[in-house]
């Protein structure tokens, strides 16, 4: 038997959805996994690997996405990506990981793709979950992927109102301790005091009114997740004891002589701009390198502006079960163009108001926010930094649809392109 054939063999007894290609992108044999998985009806031998993943006419890196092949071909290494999926679902997130493999030549011969489903995400309206597939939310999600299954603290950076604590939970469920509790402790306003007492937990009559012992939040993690939001907001005295737990790995509770050992998987996050308060004073250096080991990005939803109406669905479903609301073409139009200052967590305030004021199913542009239909005095949103050619012109797109109420045709005209033409610019990104 040929190496190729042992290897093509090999594949079958593999329970992953797995493929072999050669180098130039033809898909030479797909297990059952992957028959059963992606290729539905489909027969994939023969064909490119970029035709089937994505309906691409030219591999991944020409078409401004990263090619694993690629990238494996140049360096000879594995590598692995996260890429959306033409499925027989549809698009979906999928960790692709690529193993070139040698032949008798000495050269790289052939490829063997090894593709998992990302079921912590999706790129349709969910009940729950991360949801999303822009390029920003994908970017997120790979580091997400990459860091959940070690026991890496993760740190969690961006604005408020971005998700962080659905971040930390995907995290968590994709973790080895995903069976284990996720506890979240809210950093904000915490008093010295109050801090030990909720993390540490205290002995029977530690202080007036410990009538009994109590549990601290660390100790309640144990086997778990612990999760320290806004940690930013930590005053600076308590932060040494939060070193020192993280160090050691040990803590007493309050009143307390004996040393407990901690076991739990540490996810930080903070609005703050922890670097500058370093540099200021306000934030421990040490803690901050304690904390900073993997962070990841959570982008602002004016930053995954392709999400917005993927969200708005998504938001319909959760917030009103079993009621079939729809937007209008002209409110989807006014919410893509919307910066989101308070991000998802505004865009939830603004579907549900928009719910209650809807007497049908079918929200539309008066039922949303003074704030949005008040944004067209504004100007065009999203302009003040430098971005590239095609994301500048599909934020001019999205805001000028809006400024035509939704109206394609209308906006078409005034464009001077056809409707096609418009419809191709606003639905290809």
């Amino acid at each position: 038997m040929s190496p190729a054939n042992e290897l093509i063999s090999f594949l079958e007894t593999q329970p992953d959805p797995q493929i072999v290609m050669g180098i130039d992108y033809r898909i030479l044999a797909a297990n059952g996994a992957y028959r059963r998985v992606y290729a539905g009806d489909r027969n994939v031998i023969g064909q490119f690997c970029y035709a089937v993943s994505h309906g691409y006419n030219r591999p991944c890196d020409e078409c401004g996405e990263s090619c694993p092949l690629a990238a494996s071909r140049a360096s000879g290494e594995p590598h692995r990506v996260l890429h959306l999926h033409h499925t027989p679902r549809g698009e979906e997130h999928v960790d692709v990981e690529l193993m070139p493999i040698v032949g008798t030549s000495g050269k790289i011969e052939y490829f063997v793709e090894r593709m998992l489903t990302v079921r912590e995400a999706s790129s349709f309206p969910a009940e729950s979950g991360l949801v999303g597939k822009s390029p920003a939310f994908n970017r997120m999600l790979e580091l997400i992927r990459r860091v959940a299954p070690s026991g890496t603290a993760a740190l969690l950076l961006g604005e408020s109102g971005t998700g962080k604590e659905l971040v930390a939970q995907a995290i968590h469920q994709q973790s080895r301790r995903e069976h284990g509790p996720f506890v979240v402790v809210e950093c904000s306003g915490l008093t010295e005091t109050l801090f030990e007492s909720e993390l540490f937990g205290y002995e029977k009559g530690a202080f007036t009114g410990a009538s009994q012992r109590k549990i601290g939040l660390v100790e309640s993690a144990s086997g778990g997740t612990l999760f320290l939001d806004e940690i930013g907001d930590i005053p600076l005295g308590l932060q040494v004891k939060l070193l020192r737990l993280l160090e050691t790995g040990t803590f007493r509770r309050v009143g307390g002589v004996e040393t407990l050992r901690a076991d739990f998987r540490l996810i930080a996050a903070t609005h703050c701009d922890l670097k500058a308060m370093v540099e200021q004073g306000s934030f421990r250096r040490d803690l901050y390198y304690r904390l900073s080991v993997f962070p990841i990005h959570l982008p602002a939803l004016r930053e995954r502006r392709d999400d917005i109406t993927l969200l708005a669905d998504t938001l319909l479903t959760r917030l009103a079960p079993g009621r079939a609301y729809t937007l209008s073409e002209p409110a989807r139009a006014r919410l893509q163009a919307y910066d989101y200052p308070g991000n998802i967590r505004e865009l939830r305030n603004i579907i549900e108001r928009a719910i209650l004021m809807a007497d049908g199913d079918i929200l539309l542009e008066e039922h949303l926010s003074p704030e949005l239909r008040d944004n067209e005095a504004a100007g065009m949103p999203g302009m003040a930094d430098i971005v590239p050619l095609e994301t500048a012109e599909l934020r001019y797109l999205q805001w000028a649809l809006a400024r035509h109420g939704g109206d394609r045709k209308s906006l078409a005209e005034q464009l001077n392109i056809s409707e096609r033409t418009l419809y191709r610019k606003l639905a290809s990104r």
